[in-house]
């Protein structure tokens, strides 16, 4: 799948981006797939797509993928799937949708938004169902919000799934609008593949139980897998309580409000020596140590690239403990730095005391490069360096430790940054970064994100291995026991509706009763009178 995402230029080209070589037989149907596209669709469609789908397609490899596997690598399937897919990119302008472009109220309603992470990582995209009411002229604004906080997404976190949660808290008929729940299942069904790892219904009210039958028919067999029904007992077997509000008996204190648009609150690490200093306070000596000490030559070749030079920002001093490191075997290939881990910054758990890892950071421009490195946790990590400038053709490693005896956890994110710096020939002088990050263009800076993965220790993995020889089955209780009340809640669900065709049976009955009664009682009137 993709490894990440690069922020450029609008006028860029993008760079393929591919998290690992395809097997043999995946690439054939990459391969097959592109062209039959190119010569059954592109041939008479070419007006009904974006050129800028049309040109990634061409060069993307893992966008392909994507779509085949949600498709079971059917390519007849899979090409009726982009055709679809690249119909409604071009119809909802979802290359050009911003907050300027979408009307303002639609931000200020807080009805859905991205915030928060489930157990797994995942992010969450929530849908406060009880703030959406059903107005036909306003439909297709609604929707365009949803596409733009998911293509939004999938421009930063590319092929990184996301967690859907349906808060149906207080929530009534007037809510539900039928044709925004399956314009929001297409949306991971067909328009953006792979981007759903499961979806939670919060509190689901019996009166929903028809329009749910109806819902479930728009479903297709992997989608209705990753269906998860909680309450508020429950749903923390999905979210923890640090990611939930509190009406779901959790402890998050977000409360959403626009502007600004809700985002990872990506701040600062610490550096090895303590704080770093915010970057209008930085001093000339933090600034000059961003500076690369081995240059190259301006006119390097493409050969010299993919052998790059390492530096470090304490090239005097050099540190035993990154040596002492594995290096990471994944790359992400940016069109500024390719950057390894692709993804995943993988730390021990406390047992296996692994508390360090490195992000390896490659310039492959033909200009400087500045960069620095945030994290959603700045308490729990020191990041040397977090910040500074280097030359073309050269890498740096950069140490991430963990401090104070905390534990990573898959919640945890760093943010990459990096942008070209245009530096005047021939100048000596340090670049002034402070002066350059206020400065430059947000379209100019490329952004990957890496989330923390935690290694389960060796000695864990043996306990757990000897609890099982053993005979413990405390994890097949706990399935039984979730067996056993899934099966209940089938029960139940059947019992509700046969109640409700009881219900509704007794309903006929006594209106036939009633009409019964209706024409007898004139007819019995009639022969009374006629007797008289």
């Amino acid at each position: 799948r993709p490894a990440g995402h690069v922020t450029m230029p609008a006028t860029a080209t993008a760079t393929p981006v591919m998290a690992a070589e395809l097997p043999p037989d995946k690439e054939k149907l990459v391969s097959e797939t592109r062209q039959r596209f190119t010569s059954e669709h592109l041939q008479d469609k070419v007006e009904k797509y974006d050129s800028r789908d049309v040109e990634r397609l061409k060069q993307d490899n893992a966008w392909i993928e994507s779509y085949l596997q949600w498709r079971h690598y059917n390519v007849d399937d899979t090409l009726k799937m982009i055709d679809e897919s690249f119909q409604f990119r071009k119809e909802f302008s979802v290359h050009d949708l911003n907050e300027s472009s979408l009307p303002k109220w639609t931000f200020e309603t807080g009805a859905v938004y991205l915030h928060g992470y489930d157990k797994d990582g995942n992010k969450i995209f929530w849908f406060r169902v009880k703030l959406h009411i059903k107005d036909s002229k306003t439909t297709l604004e609604r929707k365009k919000y949803v596409a733009f906080w998911l293509e939004r997404y999938s421009k930063r976190e590319q092929g990184k799934p996301l967690t859907v949660v349906f808060d149906l808290t207080e929530t009534g008929l007037s809510n539900v609008d039928m044709d925004f729940v399956r314009f929001i299942i297409n949306c991971f069904k067909i328009y953006y593949p792979k981007y759903l790892s499961k979806m939670v219904i919060y509190e689901m009210p019996w009166i929903m139980n028809a329009a749910w039958k109806i819902v479930k028919t728009w479903l297709g067999p992997d989608a209705l897998n990753l269906l998860k029904f909680a309450s508020k007992t429950d749903v923390q077997e999905y979210i923890n309580v640090e990611y939930l509000p509190a009406h779901m008996g959790g402890i998050d204190p977000f409360k959403y409000s626009y502007p600004p648009l809700p985002d990872d609150d990506f701040q600062t690490p610490l550096c090895e020596n303590g704080p770093i200093l915010g970057e209008d306070e930085l001093d000339d000596k933090e600034k000059g140590d961003g500076d690369c000490k081995e240059p190259v030559d301006a006119n390097h070749s493409e050969e010299s690239l993919l052998k790059p030079k390492k530096v470090s920002l304490d090239s005097d001093r050099p540190d035993s403990k990154i040596k002492s490191l594995k290096k990471p075997q994944t790359l992400f290939r940016g069109s500024l730095l390719h950057i390894s881990p692709a993804e995943d910054i993988h730390f021990g758990s406390k047992e296996s005391g692994e508390t360090k890892c490195l992000i390896v950071l490659t310039n492959v421009t033909k200009s400087s490069v500045a960069f620095k490195v945030r994290t959603t946790a700045p308490d729990k990590y020191r990041v040397k360096p977090s910040n500074g400038s280097f030359e073309p053709g050269t890498s740096m490693d950069i140490l991430v430790s963990l401090h104070g005896g905390v534990e990573a956890s898959p919640q945890d994110r760093f943010l990459v940054m990096a942008a070209e710096m245009n530096q005047a020939t021939g100048s000596a002088a340090p670049p002034d970064l402070t002066q350059f990050w206020k400065e430059v263009m947000r379209d100019q800076v490329m952004e990957h994100r890496l989330r923390c993965h935690v290694i389960e220790s060796s000695k864990a993995v043996a306990v757990a291995k000897e609890n099982l020889g053993k005979g413990h089955t405390v994890f097949s209780n706990q399935e039984d026991l979730h067996s056993k009340i899934t099966k209940i809640m089938v029960s139940n669900r059947r019992l509700e509706e046969q109640i409700d065709r009881c219900l509704l049976l007794l309903q006929l009955l006594t209106g036939m009763v009633a009409l019964l009664v209706a024409i007898t009682i004139p007819s019995l009137y009639r022969q009374s009178s006629d007797s008289q």
